[in-house]
């Protein structure tokens, strides 16, 4: 007979007695929750949500037959036949104990008024406590998101278990001793001066009041809650906004499969963009005579001075009209950007409106700026873009090799799942120029010299074959092209490539070995691996390794990119690329053409369009001479901005679609105003593959209108018999043509918010490890792609000496046209910096809050500095976010030859003290770190 294993033990039910009664339990789970289940209700402080219970506030003491002393509930779990009273006069009688005590203990303020305590005590009739109070520890107000009010704080240790256990920030300790503990912020620092990053996992956590929303935001009467994702990143975190009186008073993460109640700051404070002054509410008219210019700075107070305002059929039948013109003289003239932060509908129905209205499959959105490269090579060798495991699958995994990522500042959410998988004994590789967070979680941390990554990850592939580690029966069983890399691979060893690469070679020979010999090994990456002209090649190397060792298919194996935006994963698989229709069928292929054709009703395009740089270099030429952008902001998200920005001013016609008057939009010859995510349904596809419904839980302001209803209203002006009112018809006009998702419904997104594809039938759970027996190509192999030394097209020299990394940072997302405009976020980071080493910065003879000039051969800015260790010498780290000192005013234009991606990772820059304050005209001069580097 074969032995349970230790999850199907957990899952076996035990029968015991709850209050006389016969109950079914699990010896998995505590005794309350079992209660819980039956209806009964015990008071419970310390116990709730997915923390671990510890059972220190006893007031879910329970009595157990034949045990001498009450066993608190939250944390003691059944056995066979145990008999166990909840409401025994001796358990309710410590039970109010408890509770009468710490109401003694707690200041009758508005926030502890109708906290649990006191909702509790009123449940067990518990009256005015008969003990004095002690004096109570004083509020910090610090913080711009949270309030501290320890005179609330029962000591249950709750918020101490949400930072170190759940997020693992590792910032709220517990200090002092007897009636004097009390939590603190690291050395007991005002939490606005700690190393808090305002996750608000201890607020939603806290049962009393003592953490919550600062300015009493957690004291409004609510008049509605609704379920919905997070707008921000690919993580894909669902969550509850609590809304009073059309406005968002604050948000709580909700128990989805990508986040289990957890929020990072944006997904928790970054909500109130939405009722942000700046919003546009009517449609905009640019006024005859205004010009424009790549010179310009946007106003959005002052728009008065550039358009005027247009009711939505003079807007709509003025944006058709331009439109159309330009398509009936040149339809290969046009062209369409879409949003990855809109919903997978309007996705679909934006790249059907370009591919059917305008004619062409001119039509693409930031996902050519994000992972274009991991796409292509992902397509190429195993025949699917998408992630084969979930983030979750840390937990199941052995050795985790995250590359090119800071999900710590990028996907937080997925960082605590991976911060929990190493205190679980998962081993952790951090490879990374940058030195993050999770670094200090790593067994090996691979600081390797930027551009150099094909160097390092050659060598592992050398050493694996060199050292006889390859999984030969599976490269035997289920790939291709093995030789090829063998062969390649012989160049690459790692005492060869430690000059290269900056690692030492038995280092790297160490991570190959782990990575190899695990039973689970899983490998995520970010775009530190994507955004270079040999980001295609970079991402060969990983699908190679995974390969070669038989690492995918498998619980706790496999590849996951992770995915940037909400919805770029959703955008993507939609059809909003210019050279596949929806679920990756290329058009230029019969079978696919064809298939549309006809599922369409029209004829369709078989050339392949532009990209977005490739539009922009088409707009220069005066080949693309009319554009629709919806949610895009290329005048920010671009390479080179001073070249896209000119671009876009030499337009004929440009159409913009937003909710902001963004730099994109300052260019437009007509504005139409937007919906905020959270003022519309639709569904979103997340870095796991989770299909999610988001739900509409605001009323738009003015006239603004659906993004559905606009490109539906603008499709008819150019000739198309659309008739769509919700997104439901859009879905299941989507269900028919992608199998991906052909078995989700409309309805069961109602039900559950989230289905992970491939769903092929009506009812299947969805397949969360995809490639278990075979892989989505044309012989159901995936294949080696050998990968060479490419250097970056730009190098560092005696002018231009250091290197230039950009990204995003925590509080900040992509081109900050929404968070820059949400207060909290906007409070704790206000102003453009420049984050260099202590000893670069010390070289030039600055200190951190100085005003520096970073400058490349096609722009200049000037920013803040600041000490960061993390950064490697000679190299400068810059958040793309800042509209006053943009970064892609400096990054190079030149391309991925595969993918087509900028090189946004790498340029040359000088560095100088001084500058005029950003934002600002002209920038200073000074010792130029040219001497140091030259």
């Amino acid at each position: 007979m074969e032995r349970a294993t230790t999850e199907q033990l957990a899952m076996m039910p035990i029968e015991f007695k709850l209050n006389g009664k016969t109950v079914i339990g699990r010896p998995d789970e505590p005794i309350i929750t079992t209660a819980q289940k039956h209806g009964v209700e015990i008071p419970h402080l310390c116990h709730g949500g997915n923390q671990r219970s510890d059972g220190n506030c006893r007031s879910c003491v329970v009595e157990i037959k034949g045990e001498r002393v009450l066993a608190p509930s939250c944390c003691r779990y059944p056995t066979a036949g145990m008999e166990v009273t909840t409401d025994s006069a001796r358990a309710l009688a410590s039970q109010k104990m408890v509770l009468e005590l710490l109401l003694s203990d707690m200041t009758e303020v508005s926030y502890t008024r109708d906290n649990k305590v006191a909702y509790w005590a009123q449940k067990l009739d518990v009256g005015q406590p008969r003990f004095n109070r002690r004096e109570q520890p004083k509020g910090d107000l610090s913080h711009p998101a949270i309030a501290v009010n320890l005179d609330a704080c029962i000591q249950c240790t709750r918020c101490v278990r949400a930072c170190r256990e759940v997020q693992v920030n590792d910032v709220i300790g517990y200090a002092y001793r007897g009636d004097r503990s009390v939590p603190v912020f690291d050395f007991d620092d005002p939490m606005g001066k700690s190393t808090c990053v305002a996750c608000g996992e201890c607020v939603q956590a806290c049962p009393t009041g003592a953490l919550m929303p600062a300015r009493d935001v957690g004291m409004q009467a609510i008049d509605k809650k609704v379920d919905s994702v997070c707008p921000f990143c690919g993580v894909g975190c669902l969550l509850t906004y609590h809304v009073k009186e059309n406005v968002i008073q604050f948000v709580t993460g909700k128990d989805g499969p990508a986040n289990r109640n957890r929020l990072c700051v944006k997904g928790r404070y970054g909500f109130d963009y939405a009722h942000h002054p700046h919003r546009l509410t009517k449609p905009l008219i640019r006024k005859e005579g205004v010009g424009k210019s790549a010179d310009f700075v946007v106003d959005p107070g002052n728009w008065s001075a550039v358009f005027r305002e247009a009711s939505w059929d003079e807007a709509l039948a003025r944006a058709a009209d331009g439109l159309s013109k330009i398509r009936d003289e040149d339809r290969y003239a046009l062209a369409g950007f879409g949003s990855a932060k809109g919903s997978n509908e309007e996705a679909y129905l934006f790249q059907k409106l370009v591919r059917t209205g305008f004619g062409t499959n001119n039509v693409d959105h930031c996902t050519r700026l994000c992972h274009a490269s991991s796409v292509a090579a992902l397509l190429e060798g195993v025949g699917s873009g998408a992630v084969s495991n979930q983030v979750n699958d840390v937990l199941k995994a052995e050795v985790v090799f995250l590359i090119g990522a800071n999900p710590t500042s990028n996907h937080p959410v997925a960082a605590t799942f991976m911060k929990n998988a190493t205190k679980a004994g998962v081993k952790l590789v951090v490879a990374d120029p940058r030195r993050g967070d999770l670094a200090r979680h790593a067994t090996y941390y691979l600081q390797f010299k930027p551009d150099t990554d094909v160097a390092l990850l050659n060598a592992m592939i050398h050493t694996i074959i060199d050292e006889n580690l390859v999984n030969e029966e599976f490269v035997k069983e289920r790939t291709t092209d093995f030789d090829a890399l063998k062969e390649n691979a012989k160049d690459f060893s790692p005492e060869a490539m430690a000059p290269v690469c900056g690692i030492p070679a038995e280092t790297i020979r160490e991570v190959a070995r782990l990575f190899a010999r695990s039973r689970g090994s899983m490998i995520l990456w970010g775009m530190g691996v994507s955004q270079h002209v040999h980001g295609t090649d970079n991402a060969r190397c990983l699908i190679a390794l995974c390969l070669m060792t038989g690492q995918i298919g498998r619980p706790g194996t496999g590849l996951h990119p992770l995915r940037g935006q909400n919805n770029v994963q959703g955008a993507s698989d939609s059809g909003l690329i210019p050279m596949m229709y929806p679920d990756y069928q290329r058009v230029n292929t019969d079978e696919a053409n064809q298939r549309f054709e006809k599922f369409w009703g029209t004829k369709l395009d078989k050339k392949p369009g532009l990209t977005v740089v490739e539009i922009m270099h088409a707009a220069t030429e005066g080949k693309i001479r009319g554009m629709y952008i919806m949610g895009e902001n290329p005048a920010m998200s671009d390479p080179d901005l001073e070249h896209a920005r000119a671009a876009m001013a030499k337009l004929e016609h440009l159409v913009v679609q937003d909710i902001f008057l963004t730099e994109t939009a300052y260019l437009a010859d007509v504005v139409l105003p937007a919906t905020a995510w959270p003022e519309k349904d639709g569904t979103v596809t997340n870095t796991d593959r989770m299909v999610q419904l988001g739900r509409r839980a605001l009323k738009a302001p003015g006239e603004a209108r659906e993004d559905l209803w606009t490109i539906v209203e603008l499709a008819k002006r150019l000739g198309l018999p659309w008739r769509y009112s919700h997104p439901r018809e859009v879905f299941e006009e989507m269900r028919g043509c992608m199998d991906s998702i052909k078995g989700i419904t409309w309805e069961r997104l109602e039900r559950d918010s989230s289905v992970t594809y491939p769903c092929e039938n009506e009812g299947d759970p969805g397949e969360p490890v995809v490639f278990q027996t075979h892989f989505p190509t044309a012989t159901g192999r995936a294949r080696f792609v050998p990968a060479d030394l490419i250097p970056a097209a730009e190098r560092p020299d005696a002018e231009y000496p250091m290197v230039l990394i950009t990204g995003r940072q925590l509080e900040h997302w992509h081109t900050g046209a929404i968070t820059r405009r949400s207060g909290v976020l906007d409070a704790i980071e206000p102003e453009p910096v420049v984050s260099l080493h202590p000893l670069d910065l010390e070289a030039m003879g600055a200190k951190p809050g100085d005003i520096v000039t970073v400058e490349s051969r096609r722009g200049r800015i000037s920013l803040f500095a600041r000490m960061d260790e993390g950064t490697p010498r000679g190299a400068v780290f810059i958040p793309f976010c800042y509209y006053e000192a943009a970064a892609n005013l400096l990054t190079n234009p030149v391309l991925d030859p595969f993918g087509k991606i900028p090189e946004f990772k790498y340029c040359a820059v000088r560095v100088t003290r001084g500058g005029a304050r950003p934002g600002d005209p002209g920038y200073g001069k000074g010792r130029a770190l040219a001497e140091l580097y030259g």
